[in-house]
């Protein structure tokens, strides 16, 4: 992992592996952290995981698929996740 600072950015190089257990961490706490909705490091994290996966073939429109290809071990299906849903803000 490799860390610059320059200019007021930070750019980092990590492995994928390490990419997904941050978006996976930061997505999990949304909740109670409502400032990374607005948040443009998770909206590109999410997006470069996103074409990554789908460079890989996972359709990540389909939730599980999607799930399982980040790392979670035991993805909901929507409707049960779904179901415990709050509403944000």
């Amino acid at each position: 992992m490799a860390f610059q600072v320059n200019s007021g950015t930070f750019r980092f190089e990590a492995s994928i592996g390490d990419a997904k257990l941050v978006y996976r961490t930061l997505h999990r706490h949304l909740a109670e952290n409502l400032d990374l909705m607005d948040c443009a490091f998770l909206d590109d994290l999410q997006g470069a995981l996103q074409r990554k996966a789908q460079e890989e073939g996972v359709d990540i429109g389909h939730h599980t698929a999607w799930d399982l290809w980040l790392g979670n071990d035991a993805p909901l299906p929507c409707e049960e996740r779904l179901k415990g849903r709050k509403r944000l803000g």
